[in-house]
């Protein structure tokens, strides 16, 4: 999987995983009612909890801790699917009230000028089975720095790479939305390599490719490691963040265990007006089902003071 140098990433995370659940909300909010849904979508990324269950299980346990949004990384792609389980999958994810609001997974990046085309034609591709789970989003990165390539030349690349990306969505909805394309950053401790750690030349390119379809997907985790000052980037920038990663730092666990205040991000959003999906892509420190429902609640309690 090319996404974030994954194996890698997910073996050093875990290996870290041994400090105990964060159970605290918001002192201010203890004690309060609480609000029963936030005001934007709340998502889990699949890959941080339980790979060793059946596709199947996996959701009853998201299910089970209170979502009703799920993000992929491609898993239909790498356990080569046939359409029996694309039906099955189907089947469970209507049975249990989930929607899958994002999908990753492409093997190219978009700012390699000699790749481009195969980028396309896979992003072409892949809207078939987008299209089969309902699923209106896809996750892009720029793949690693070129050797022989200067920034600016990689950085036009990119800009050209989504016009024509932007081109090929244009217009087109899945269950009612618009597709989406989200351009993500990789810090540069996790991928030394990857040609976009900065969030705010993510944004440069976003913007100069100048589509609503085309957006910043906006990972807390990576920007903090990278560059931080995470809020006045959602104060300028909001209207072109398309998605919301959550982890906290160190050790990319739930909210609560680290250095981000993720209680003042969340009524930030609220007071912006963010309406598009927070998903949790931390590695659990506890039961998963019980940590993933102390970060909603986190979330909730945020917005109640």
């Amino acid at each position: 999987m090319n996404r974030r140098t994954f194996s890698q990433a997910v073996a050093a995370a875990m290996a870290g995983a041994v400090a105990p659940a964060s159970r605290a909300l918001p002192s201010a909010a203890a004690g309060k009612v609480l609000p029963r849904t936030s005001p934007f979508p709340l998502s889990v990324m699949l890959w941080t909890v339980y790979r060793d269950l059946p596709f199947e299980q996996r959701l009853q346990k998201i299910a089970e801790a209170g979502y009703t949004n799920v993000e992929l990384v491609g898993e239909y792609q790498r356990e080569h699917w046939s359409a029996a389980d694309f039906a099955r999958v189907n089947a469970a994810r209507r049975r249990l009230n989930l929607q899958f609001d994002a999908t990753a997974g492409l093997a190219n990046g978009v700012a390699n000028p000699a790749t481009r085309q195969a980028f396309l034609a896979e992003l072409q591709q892949a809207l078939v089975p987008m299209q089969t789970l309902e699923c209106p989003a896809m996750i892009v990165l720029t793949g690693n720095a070129v050797p022989g390539l200067t920034r600016e030349q990689q950085h036009q690349a990119a800009v050209e790479t989504l016009r024509q990306a932007a081109a090929l969505v244009q217009g087109r909805q899945i269950n009612g939305q618009p597709v989406r394309l989200l351009l993500e950053c990789i810090d540069p401790e996790e991928n030394p390599h990857y040609f976009l750690p900065s969030a705010a030349e993510a944004i440069q390119i976003v913007r100069a490719v100048n589509h609503p379809q085309v957006q910043f997907l906006y990972d807390l985790f990576h920007e903090q490691i990278a560059e931080g000052n995470l809020i006045e980037k959602l104060e300028k920038h909001i209207d072109v963040i398309g998605l919301i990663h959550v982890a906290d730092v160190p050790g990319r666990h739930q909210p609560g265990t680290g250095e981000i205040n993720y209680a003042s991000i969340y009524r930030k959003l609220a007071q912006l007006g963010y309406r598009h999906t927070v998903a949790m892509e931390f590695l659990p420190t506890g039961d998963p089902v019980a940590t993933l429902r102390d970060a909603a609640v986190m979330v909730r309690g945020a917005l109640s003071v």
